[in-house]
């Protein structure tokens, strides 16, 4: 058996693995049981369009929040936290210090995608 050899590694959100999986699905008949349970919690948690993860991303990104990183946007786009308390949370699971203006900024961007 090959051992498969990892040649980048690149952060993505939920949104963007529901459409991966959707386009594998069309170009073959059946999926294996990882991808199955993993589009099975895509379908649950996906909370945006791709289009609209895209564009709060870019939003997100747009702030210039110093040491925040892609994985850190991703993460955001992911479980949407809806209070500057969640959102420390999850940034602090990083060990990431973000000032409070700078949460109450990505908390206002990530509410202007959540009533959509």
């Amino acid at each position: 058996m090959s051992k498969p050899e990892v040649l980048e590694k690149t952060p993505i959100n939920v949104c963007d693995v529901k459409a991966a999986l959707t386009k594998i699905r069309k170009s073959e008949e059946e999926l294996n049981f990882r991808a199955e349970k993993t589009e099975e919690y895509a379908q649950d948690f996906a909370k945006l369009t791709v289009k609209q993860a895209k564009e709060l991303f870019d939003k997100l990104q747009g702030l210039e929040v110093p040491r925040v990183k892609e994985v850190h946007l991703h993460k955001l786009i992911d479980i949407m936290p809806q209070s500057e308390k969640h959102a420390k949370l999850i940034l602090s699971s990083y060990h990431l210090t973000v000032t409070n203006d700078n949460v109450k900024k990505i908390v206002d961007t990530i509410g202007e995608f959540a009533k959509v």
